[in-house]
């Protein structure tokens, strides 16, 4: 068959007509093109700051305000940290209106594409012809202008979320992610006009925000409950060899902020200290059987300690005679520490002073015992054994899989490490104790006398031994 003269020559005057079109009038499409790349620029350096703002760490910050009076661009990112809610809502809105902004002049550019797919067109009609054998059976009708409408529709998407996600979002926000303080530094100035621009905008974004998060929080509570963490960490963790290992640094991370200084101490009772008045043949015999590398030394009694004796200091003067004043190389630099003060502050403290040791007092000033920064490590990574430990500090005895006999002194928090009591279930009758021997106290406001026995929750407590002073000794008889 011969080809039609007429159909090639319309198809070749169609083609014709719209280069003559892109050639002629460019000036469209070729503006609208360069602000597309200077708009995407735009949106990669407004995503990439939203990641490298937000990657910086309190170092990084520390650093850059010692650089204030050497660099504008430190200045500048120190003081856009200063309300990151602000700073936020500016990096967003700008984002959203660049984003817009190349969504109307990607329309603009891609305008030709109009002439180019025609309602005649071979590949309109085909696709029409494809839609119609599907939709027909159905009820429903395809038309080549619905084609030609739908085709021009998903060009125009596919193309532009192309670029946008490629070279608005993904790129830059991984660059980002390892230049984070040289590409805040150099978006400081720009964000510092944007906040000032969109401040009425981020204002209302910001106090909205906050309003919901108020309104939802009411709503929610405050936090989700200790059995959610739980389920939700043990989801978490996969099913490996040392997963039981991983939940429970997890579930000891969750609690850490929970815990006061009063449950991890080691009671003035059990703490090994020196007499300021000993002679140094006392005090090295002491620390050599002790084992410490630090201990407090009191003048009198506990209550008013003068100092912590760092036995590394006694090296230099161990062939010294007995006379030797060994109270000159006491440290009196001490840290007081309140039973309520929660251990997340206190490791803060610790950091920031260089200690290791802190004197932990009561409400009325007298000294309860000491808290070391080795006590609150333990409290997330478990017990740390050295050389010098013995080989069980908990003095327990174990009876069965379900029976376990305790020192009346031995912590609760010790206690449910060690059998896995979860001690919220004594939270309403516990009070302020943060022992086996006090919780008893606390459920029957007496000193039990031997033979006494306690159920609470399906837990037996039965007194081993007791005097008119202290309970002594609790066997503890857990649910079967």
């Amino acid at each position: 068959m011969d080809p039609d003269p007429e159909g090639f020559s319309f198809i070749y005057h169609s083609l014709f007509s719209e280069y003559f079109l892109l050639v002629a009038l460019p000036g469209e499409f070729i503006i609208s093109v360069f602000l597309i790349l200077i708009l995407l620029c735009c949106s990669a350096l407004i995503s990439g700051s939203e990641v490298a703002y937000f990657s910086l760490t309190h170092n990084d910050i520390d650093d850059l305000k010692k650089e204030n009076g050497d660099s504008p661009s430190s200045k500048r990112v120190v003081e856009l940290m200063k309300q990151p809610a602000y700073l936020l809502a500016t990096i967003l809105i700008a984002n959203n209106f660049i984003n817009i902004a190349i969504i109307i002049f990607s329309e603009i550019a891609l305008a030709p594409l109009e002439y180019l797919i025609s309602i005649d067109s071979i590949f309109v009609n085909s696709i029409d012809r494809f839609f119609n054998a599907i939709l027909n059976p159905m009820g429903f009708e395809s038309t080549p202008e619905i084609v030609r409408k739908g085709t021009l529709f998903t060009i125009t998407v596919v193309a532009v979320t192309f670029f946008l996600v490629l070279f608005g979002e993904v790129s830059p926000k991984v660059y980002a992610k390892f230049n984070s303080l040289k590409l805040s530094k150099l978006m400081s100035k720009p964000l510092l006009v944007l906040r000032k621009i969109f401040y009425p905008l981020s204002s209302i974004l910001v106090k909205s925000s906050t309003f919901l998060e108020k309104r939802l929080h009411k709503r929610t509570g405050n936090k989700l409950s200790a059995q959610e963490i739980d389920r939700a960490i043990e989801l978490t963790v996969s099913k490996e060899k040392e997963s039981d290992r991983e939940v429970d640094i997890l579930r000891s991370i969750v609690k850490f902020n929970n815990i006061t200084v009063k449950q991890i101490m080691r009671s003035r009772v059990d703490v090994k200290s020196i007499d300021f008045e000993n002679d140094f043949k006392d005090v090295m015999k002491q620390v050599k059987e002790w084992g410490y590398s630090r201990v407090p030394v009191f003048d009198e009694d506990f209550d008013n300690i003068t100092g912590i004796l760092h036995v590394k200091d006694l090296l230099g003067h161990i062939s010294e005679t007995n006379g030797f004043e060994w109270q000159e190389l006491i440290r009196t630099n001490l840290m007081y520490v309140p039973e309520s003060k929660k251990i997340n502050d206190l490791l803060n403290e610790f950091q920031e002073r260089r200690q290791h040791m802190g004197i932990v007092v009561d409400e009325y000033g007298g000294s309860s015992g000491i808290v070391t920064l080795e006590d609150v490590m333990e409290e997330v990574i478990g017990e740390i054994r050295d050389e010098f430990d013995s080989q069980r500090e908990i003095d327990y005895q174990k009876i069965n899989a379900y029976t376990y006999i305790f020192e009346g002194k031995t912590l609760l928090n010790d206690i449910s490490k060690l059998i896995e009591i979860d001690m919220s279930l004594f939270e309403e009758v516990r009070g302020e104790s943060d022992s086996i021997a006090g919780l008893i106290l606390e459920m029957v406001g007496f000193i039990p006398s031997k033979g006494k026995t306690i159920t609470f929750n399906n837990y037996t407590f039965e007194i081993i031994s007791s005097t008119a002073r202290r309970i002594q000794k609790v066997k503890i008889v857990l649910p079967h």
